[in-house]
């Protein structure tokens, strides 16, 4: 597509040049043209200027002239591009391999277009003087004059008005001297500088593996490294370390271009002379270097090569590499390959071979003599160990060492205990280790220890930072801990040697015998992943609680123990060498202010039969000092709660009561005896309309509406694809369909329950914490919302019933179903309509409303496609948002 626009361009360009020629005006192409027209193939450019009557070199000379400048054509270009971009093309979606290419070649590549020796450099003063060479002579003085005079076949330099000089076989420095010698012998106040024109062109032959091999006219200034540019390099067979020059039939030197690629001598880059030939052998020898190198090629070998040879080829080792195993591959005269280990550190025996493949693999990374610190520290990373070092030396500062948020009575060590990556837990205190040297604890290579935060959740652990005063050091020390966070976990995650995303779970039959246990292993809903903080035990312990799991082995269950009950974090955690009660207070983050402490239990499941279950109960005072029971693998430490143990129980009294306000009670105080302590109700109190709400109700309440508005939307679902032929105007709109669910997602639970204040029943209800009694002032009207034209509140009237509350509120909608009217009472419960009657029957309707009640007018089902749960929402709807507005009225 490029090639053919740019053709277009041409064929343009051209088309305007031939127009105005014919027309007599001068036209010239821009320079902006002529970039297009250069950037198509040579052939393509003299088949357009051939087509339109332009001589090539004419247009080029005449563009230089426009600029003043006088550039030589370039005599090489880059090897076949055309086939390269096709290549390129044809490969581009080809999987990307790690190809080895030959060494140096890629320098000397290239296209000759021309055998016309174009090249500019400067004279050197060694230059000998050949036949046909042009002198610049300039003379200043009593006279000024410039002759260009060329040295003739007899060796001879004619200057004009002075005798010839023989000049043949001078260098370009003894040149110059003779010339002004004589000038100034002959020409009497006359000085001269002298400068050389153009040079002869010599003729030398490139053969052998040459890209273009032949017979080239080049510059007498010529190199052999210029005739390899000249012929377009060394093609892929051909050798860079044996390339001869050769005059009149004998050697004069050979050429190791690797002296010059890889240590820059040019000593045996001689200069050329006219009939030189340039010798280029096949390459005999070569090998392959690849991995933890500097530069991976293919190398080409000479007989004096050693393995410092080949370290210099392939420009050292990395400084991960693994010298003392370097793998070679090489052929051994028998048809086959072998691999040879070489030790590169002394590898003064090895020797080259033609066919040799050498990969330097890399070094482990596995550290050593280093243990890790992770969590809640200052500064996490990789430290030095040496024998003898002990925790107490890692902590040498603890307020600098170790962060405020930390636990100082819960930490671990991780220490692997075989080959195959299996680790063991050791648990201590950095508080008696830092306060008492004697519990001290000796570390190992490779250990990680973990110090946790004493915090679970983030929102906790930010609280306690805030409320400290950090100086600008230790703010900027808080960026780095959080910047931290991500390569600890990393670089944890693989020292524990599992993944992120690793799960670990008991067997079935431990299921059936533990199952507190695995409640534990269940996430809180209600806390999300994020929420953790950083150096939470919920983070830190999951990766090596997997671990755990993973390297249990029949003979050895896994080594897990849960504590369960009223401590700070209860849940499943390693079980440490010597494991005892104490350890398992610690790890749990010590005992509640509830912790009963007179009786804890011990439930333990027998490693050999899963059925039989031992519960250990002892006083938990006495453990923590004698320390009887040790734990095993799968042990439950249960902390009871303290009989009776409540924490402080309040509840609300608003609205028409003599003394409204938050009142602490006792357990089993019943609500007779609030409204009591709050002096009775008002004589404004409207007793019938009261509202009593519960949290446990609330959630209930949540749950159920959650669940509700789930299965209406699986129902929308079904009913669209078993929906009979029904005309469009028996079917609900899909806005109103959609309207409800939003009300449903949106509503609040209130967690109301109906109550009777003057029913003996409702009097005795226990009450619980956190309950709320509303008591509302005397309500003297009648609501009606639902399917009616005008929802609306009116002034209650004994005399009038539901039909004449419904008329005055503008009568039914198309959608009210009119059968199914139902009354909310002040107090919350719902009056059905009578079997015996109609809603409109004046006696039994009327006798059924009373102050603050509210008739609603449900939506006909049968407008909703036959979804039976749509009744169901919209009661819940209307009723919890008549509570909720009665009890914002009241909390004004």
């Amino acid at each position: 597509m490029k090639f053919s626009k740019l053709v277009v361009v041409a064929t343009l360009l051209f088309s305007l040049i031939y127009i105005n020629m014919e027309e007599a005006v001068a036209a010239t192409p821009s320079a902006q043209q002529m970039e297009q027209f250069k950037k198509l193939p040579k052939a393509q450019q003299e088949a357009l200027a051939k087509k339109y009557g332009f001589n090539l070199k004419d247009l080029k000379g005449k563009q230089s002239d426009d600029k003043n400048t006088e550039l030589p054509e370039s005599t090489i270009e880059p090897r076949s591009k055309e086939e390269i971009e096709a290549d390129e093309l044809e490969d581009k979606f080809k999987p990307k391999e790690d190809e080895l290419k030959p060494f140096g070649y890629e320098l000397f590549e290239g296209e000759p277009t021309t055998f016309i020796p174009t090249e500019l450099a400067a004279i050197p003063d060694t230059y000998l003087i050949g036949v046909g060479d042009e002198v610049k002579i300039n003379l200043y003085g009593k006279t000024s004059e410039e002759h260009e005079v060329q040295v003739d076949r007899e060796g001879r330099l004619a200057i004009p008005n002075l005798s010839p000089v023989h000049v043949i076989g001078l260098s370009f420095r003894e040149l110059k001297e003779l010339v002004k010698s004589k000038i100034s012998e002959e020409m009497i106040g006359v000085r001269a500088f002298v400068s050389m024109g153009q040079l002869n062109a010599m003729r030398i032959m490139v053969v052998g593996e040459a890209y273009k091999p032949g017979s080239y006219t080049v510059s007498p200034l010529a190199t052999v490294t210029h005739a390899l540019f000249v012929a377009g390099g060394v093609n892929e067979l051909g050798s860079l370390r044996k390339i001869k020059v050769k005059r009149a039939g004998k050697e004069i030197t050979t050429f190791d271009l690797y002296d010059l690629l890889l240590f820059g001598d040019s000593s045996k880059d001689v200069s050329l002379k006219p009939g030189d030939v340039v010798f280029i052998p096949p390459a005999a020898k070569k090998i392959k270097i690849k991995g933890e190198v500097t530069r991976k090629a293919i190398f080409e070998l000479v007989e004096t090569d050693d393995a410092q040879s080949v370290i210099a080829m392939s420009g050292g080792f990395k400084a991960s590499a693994n010298k003392n195993k370097v793998v070679v591959s090489r052929f051994n005269g028998f048809g086959s390959r072998v691999t040879l280990n070489v030790n590169f550190n002394n590898a003064t025996q090895y020797k080259p071979m033609n066919g040799d493949e050498i990969v330097v693999n890399p070094a482990s990374q596995r550290m050593k003599n280093t243990i890790t610190l992770i969590g809640a520290v200052t500064s996490p990373g990789n430290y030095e160990w040496h024998k003898g070092k002990t925790v107490r030396d890692v902590f040498t500062s603890p307020r600098d060492d170790i962060l405020p948020i930390a636990d100082f009575s819960y930490a671990l060590v991780i220490r692997e205990v075989n080959l195959e990556g299996d680790v063991e837990v050791l648990q201590f205190s950095p508080e008696n280790i830092l306060v008492d040297n004697e519990s001290n604890l000796e570390l190992k290579s490779n250990d990680t220890i973990i110090v946790f935060s004493r915090y679970d959740l983030k929102a906790d652990e930010e609280a306690t930072l805030k409320s400290l005063a950090y100086s600008q050091e230790q703010l900027k020390l808080k960026e780095n801990i959080e910047l931290w966070e991500q390569y600890e976990r990393d670089e944890f995650l693989k020292f524990i040697g599992v993944k992120e995303d690793d799960e670990f779970d008991f067997s079935e039959e431990e299921e059936e015998v533990i199952s507190s246990i695995n409640a534990l292993f269940e996430e809180d809903d209600e806390v999300k992943e994020e929420e953790y903080a950083v150096f939470s035990r919920h983070n830190l312990l999951k990766p090596i609680i997997a671990k755990l799991q993973k390297q249990a082995t029949a003979s050895e269950p896994a080594k897990l123990f849960a504590v369960n009950g009223r401590v700070k974090f209860p849940g499943v955690y390693p079980l440490p060498n010597n494991a005892n009660f104490t350890m398992a207070v610690a790890a749990g983050g010590g005992f509640l202010e509830s912790a009963y402490l007179e009786k804890v239990e011990l439930t333990r499941v027998h490693a050999n039969d899963l059925k039989q279950v031992e519960h250990i109960q002892f006083n938990a005072r006495a453990e923590l000092s004698a320390a009887n029971h040790t734990l095993q693998s799968k042990d439950t430490v249960n902390i009871f709660p303290k009989p009776n143990w409540h924490e402080r129980l309040e509840v609300e009294v608003v609205g028409e009561v003599m003394f409204p306000g938050t009142y602490t009670i006792q357990r089993g105080e019943t609500l007779e005896s609030l409204v009591k302590r709050a002096g009775g109700f008002s004589e404004f109190a409207h007793k019938e309309a009261a509202i009593f709400t519960r949290e446990s109700i609330k959630r209930k309440e949540k749950s159920q509406i959650q669940r509700l508005t789930q299965e209406l939307r699986r129902d929308i679902v079904t009913n669209s694809f078993q929906r009979q032929s029904k005309t469009a105007s028996a079917e609900l709109p899909y806005e109103d369909l959609d309207q409800i669910l939003k009300d449903l997602s949106k509503l609040e639970a209130v967690g109301r329950l109906v109550i009777d204040l003057d029913n003996p029943s409702s009097q005795s209800l226990q009450l619980e914490g956190q309950d709320a009694l509303y008591i509302p002032a005397i309500q003297d009207s009648v609501s009606v919302i639902g399917e009616v034209n005008l929802a609306s509140t009116h002034i209650y009237d004994a005399n009038k019933d539901v039909s004449g509350y419904i008329k005055a509120s503008g009568g039914f909608k198309q959608k009210a179903d009119e059968d199914r009217i139902y009354i909310i009472k002040a107090n919350g419960s719902v009056e059905l309509p009578n079997d015996s009657g109609s809603w409109f029957a004046v006696n039994q309707a009327g006798s059924q409303l009373s102050p603050g009640d509210t008739i609603v007018v449900p939506l006909d089902s049968q407008h909703l496609d036959s979804l039976t749960l749509w009744s169901t929402a919209t009661q819940i709807i209307y009723q919890l948002g008549l509570a909720a507005a009665s009890i914002a009225t009241l909390n004004k």
